[in-house]
C-alpha cells in the first residue's frame, strides 16, 4: 500500500477493562502518530461491543451484544487493526480472546456470506501492542505468537510489536523504553513501513533496503 492513502483504514482495538489504562495509552498514542500521518483512525474498546464468550451454536445461540457491529461494520472494512491488550497470565486479556473468537460465528460454515466474511477477513496489516507489570521481554512472547498464527492464517501481515511496562494508570509513560513513543511511530508508519517473510523460494535482492545499494562498499550505484 502507498503510504496515506485515503482508503487506508486503521482500527485500534483496546482489550483493556481500564479506560484510562496502559493500553489505552498505547492505543492513544498510536492513534495520534496515525492521525498525524493521515491515516483515518477509529479506537474502540472491547468492553463496549462484548459481554460473552464463543457459544456452542449447536445448542444456544451467540450472546446478545454488540459484537455483529464491531466485528462486520469496524473490523471487516478496515485495511489494518492494531491490538491493544495487557498481559494477564502470560496471554492477552479475556475481551481480546473473545474478540477473535467470536469470529467463528461470522465465517464459519458455507455458503455467500461465510465466503464474504472470510475474503474480507484477509490481507491486513495487523499490529499488536501489549503492557505488562514485569518488564521481562519474554513476558508477551505467548500473545506476539497467537497473533503471528492468526495473521499466517489469515494472509495477513503482522507489521509490528511494542511491549511497554507500568502497573499504575498511565504509569507505562516512565518506561525508559519509550512505549508510547514506540507505538506513535506504530501508528504513523503502519501501512508504509516495509514488510517482508521469506519463504525459501521468494525471489529477493541481496539488500534489505534501497538506500544501502549506493552506501555499501563494492556495490555500484
Amino acid at each position: 500500500m502507498n503510504s496515506n492513502h485515503p482508503t487506508q483504514r486503521l482500527l485500534i482495538l483496546v482489550g483493556s477493562p481500564r479506560r484510562d489504562g496502559n493500553s489505552a495509552a498505547l492505543g492513544a498514542a498510536a492513534q495520534r502518530g496515525a492521525n498525524a500521518a493521515g491515516i483515518a483512525t477509529t479506537l474502540l474498546f472491547l468492553d463496549d461491543y462484548l459481554n460473552g464468550f464463543l457459544s456452542d451454536l449447536r445448542h444456544q445461540p451467540a450472546p446478545e451484544d454488540r459484537y455483529p457491529e464491531l466485528f462486520l461494520e469496524h473490523f471487516l472494512p478496515a485495511d489494518g487493526a492494531l491490538i491493544c491488550t495487557p498481559i494477564y497470565w502470560y496471554g492477552m486479556s479475556a475481551q481480546t480472546k473473545a474478540f477473535f473468537d467470536r469470529s467463528f460465528t461470522h465465517y464459519a460454515g458455507s455458503g455467500p456470506e461465510p465466503e464474504r466474511v472470510k475474503a474480507r477477513m484477509t490481507g491486513k496489516r495487523l499490529g499488536l501492542a501489549v503492557a505488562s507489570e514485569e518488564t521481562y521481554p519474554g513476558a508477551a512472547l505467548g500473545i506476539v505468537h497467537q497473533v503471528q498464527e492468526y495473521a499466517r492464517y489469515t494472509h495477513s501481515d503482522f507489521v509490528g510489536f511494542v511491549h511497554g511496562a507500568g502497573n499504575l494508570r498511565g504509569e507505562i509513560a516512565a518506561d525508559p523504553r519509550e512505549p508510547l513513543r514506540a507505538a506513535e511511530q506504530l501508528g504513523a508508519t503502519f501501512f508504509s513501513r516495509k514488510y517482508s517473510d521469506y519463504r525459501i523460494e521468494t525471489p529477493r535482492a541481496r539488500n534489505v533496503w534501497e538506500s544501502a545499494r549506493s552506501s555499501a562498499p563494492g556495490v555500484l550505484p
